[in-house]
């Protein structure tokens, strides 16, 4: 698989409708583990689970997942902070930041498609 090329940088999201947990992990460069205890933590989070209850994100929950990242790793926030704010931006508060992680993947594949 692909690596980013220092441990802040993420890779672009690939264009499917569904991820496994072990390509959530990779794209959001956080374990499997923590990505369990995360959904039991943050309502936002809710992965199909099909046979065998494997979980199945989609692109909107990868986008949540690397808010949750910001906002713990980056940001400093606790959980109970973090969970704050992400209710604060699904009540319309914060969905600029949404906005703009998008645009900033877009920017990511535009550079990646002008080399």
């Amino acid at each position: 698989m692909l690596e980013a090329s220092n441990n802040n940088e993420l890779l672009p999201i690939p264009d499917k409708r569904y991820f496994t947990i072990g390509e959530v992990s990779e794209l959001c460069l956080v374990k499997p583990h923590v990505l369990r205890y995360w959904e039991q933590e943050f309502p936002q989070l809710k992965p199909v689970k099909r046979r065998g209850n494997r979980r199945y994100y989609q692109r909107d929950d990868v986008l949540v997942i690397r808010e949750i990242r910001e906002l713990l790793y980056d940001q400093g926030f606790t959980i109970g902070g973090a969970r704050q704010q992400l209710e604060t931006a699904d009540n319309g508060g914060a969905n600029g930041q949404v906005i703009q992680a998008i645009i900033d993947e877009l920017e990511d594949v535009l550079k990646i498609l002008k080399h």
